[in-house]
């Protein structure tokens, strides 16, 4: 922990990411009802992630997806989202959790009701991880630099 890092914070007064998303078009726009509170690196967190994630009605936590090296795990504070994942759909609801293995289910959270779901979202920093997303023609590979997001046949975005 750096000296400037706080000890503790509100979590819900934390920094909003500037930028609602990496997906390039036509997925980046699907994300914009999508608000993310990196905690994490509120505290300088480098093996794992936090994300207080807010998802207006209509909104989505990301596309469908799985990780190659990540694995993931959510805790529904306020809201009923849907979990969508390969094996089918469940009504979450607050105080659920569910995790997600690497290379185990592709999922998301749909907030398909008219109240806004807030959750924590937590997942490790695995260099070199991939993203698969069986419902898009969309690819993504962690690199030093960051995500970079390509056709599934490798052409770039």
């Amino acid at each position: 922990m750096s000296d400037t890092a706080p000890i503790a914070i509100v979590a819900a007064e934390a920094a909003p990411r500037t930028k609602p998303s990496n997906y390039p078009e036509p997925f980046f726009s699907r994300m914009l009802k999508r608000e993310k509170r990196p905690l994490g690196d509120v505290f300088g967190l480098k093996t794992f992630g936090v994300n207080l994630t807010r998802l207006a009605p209509g909104g989505e936590s990301a596309l469908l997806h799985r990780h190659s090296r990540q694995d993931e795990f959510v805790y529904i504070l306020e809201g009923t989202p849907t979990l969508v994942t390969d094996r089918g759909e469940v009504r979450l609801a607050p105080g659920m959790c569910a995790g997600f293995p690497a290379a185990c289910l592709a999922h998301q959270l749909v907030n398909r009701t008219n109240a806004d779901v807030v959750f924590l979202e937590v997942g490790d920093r695995a260099p070199n991880d991939e993203g698969t997303y069986p419902a898009d023609d969309i690819a993504a590979k962690l690199t030093p630099e960051g995500w970079v997001f390509t056709h599934k046949d490798g052409r770039a975005y």
